[in-house]
């Protein structure tokens, strides 16, 4: 059963009727049982996160999203919570603005529904519209990416922040049709990527995803978001508060749990040629060992959660661990304009 979420009005609004589903929020909400206190919800989105917390007793929530569409969206039902929701259009890494002893923080990193279903914001790859993909709509975009870079720089993108085999092949697809006239809609590059490979096998994902996917990453940075907001997320929790991050990328993931590890004491190296690094103080608990992932209910409900993966931690002190470069923690790391 989708967990109810009821504002303070007497309007009931379930999870399921929002326009993005919030993914595994009955699992966050059963590991961090009972909910209080104040929480810092990252990624705001429609708000179900938010609205799930305070259902579940948290006495406020803040919440920041770097999208600025979804400030209109949320005008229409956050008065409903009186003073129990602060709204800013923010990045996640600067969330310790906000605080610095949240009872807990929540982080999904996934794109939105709304994001992919609103064909003008250029994420999708099976709508037409704009090359556009920018999370906040200000600075360049997936269009100026692809129009401008060498293609070597783009092959580095596509294979580094997409994991596509296929990189090189795809840039150099690219580039050549670029000769003849420059990219501007998400179907005319979806359609270059398809064409360019083998043809897909029945039940496979779309060609273009692991690009686009990869394109998106580089525009708005999102790994270096990530990396600077678990830190972040680090000195704003309280000792006992806790850390939730859902990701949707093998790549987040890793990055999430190298971290974990690292503050849990259970890392091992990285690779086998650095030298052994030993934490000496332990700063997070980690509630679970393995990722979880969405129930069989949950993936028939919300085909989206298929790839999404769940950790959760405990803070066991106030103090900031030792900083922590972006290699060990996994980070792709590229030279050019678009570095992540």
């Amino acid at each position: 059963m989708p967990l109810t979420v009821s504002p303070m009005s007497d309007m009931q609004l379930s999870v399921s009727d929002l326009p993005h589903i919030p993914v595994l929020i009955e699992p966050i909400i059963n590991l961090i049982s009972p909910v209080s206190g104040s929480w810092l919800d990252g990624t705001f989105g429609a708000g179900g996160y938010t609205r799930a917390l305070l259902e579940a007793g948290a006495d406020n929530v803040i919440a920041i999203d770097r999208d600025p569409h979804v400030l209109d969206l949320a005008k229409k039902w956050i008065s409903n919570y009186a003073n129990k929701i602060q709204l800013h259009n923010d990045k996640f890494s600067n969330l310790g603005k906000y605080g610095s002893s949240f009872d807990g923080i929540v982080l999904d990193l996934g794109l939105s529904s709304m994001q992919i279903d609103e064909p003008n914001r250029g994420f999708s790859f099976i709508k037409d519209g704009p090359l556009d993909m920018r999370m906040s709509g200000s600075g360049p975009s997936a269009a100026d990416l692809i129009n401008t870079s060498p293609e070597s720089e783009i092959a580095n993108i596509l294979y580094f922040f997409g994991e596509e085999r296929s990189s090189r092949r795809i840039a150099n697809a690219i580039i050549t049709r670029r000769a003849e006239r420059p990219f501007v809609s998400t179907l005319d590059l979806s359609n270059v990527i398809e064409n360019c490979l083998p043809r897909k096998k029945p039940g496979a994902t779309h060609p273009a995803t692991r690009s686009f996917q990869a394109l998106r990453i580089a525009i708005n940075d999102e790994f270096t978001e990530l990396y600077e907001a678990l830190f972040a997320a680090e000195k704003a929790l309280r000792s006992g508060g806790i850390l939730a991050i859902v990701t949707f990328h093998s790549l987040e993931d890793r990055i999430v749990k190298r971290f974990l590890q690292f503050r849990s004491g259970s890392a091992g190296n990285s690779n086998r040629y650095s030298p052994e690094l030993k934490s000496e103080e332990k700063h997070f608990e980690m509630l679970n060992r393995k990722a979880i992932v969405a129930p069989d209910p949950e993936l028939l409900e919300n085909p989206r959660s298929r790839s999404a993966k769940l950790r959760i931690a405990k803070r066991l002190s106030s103090q900031p661990g030792p900083n922590l470069l972006p290699s060990q923690l996994g980070v792709p790391l590229l030279e050019g304009k678009y570095n992540a």
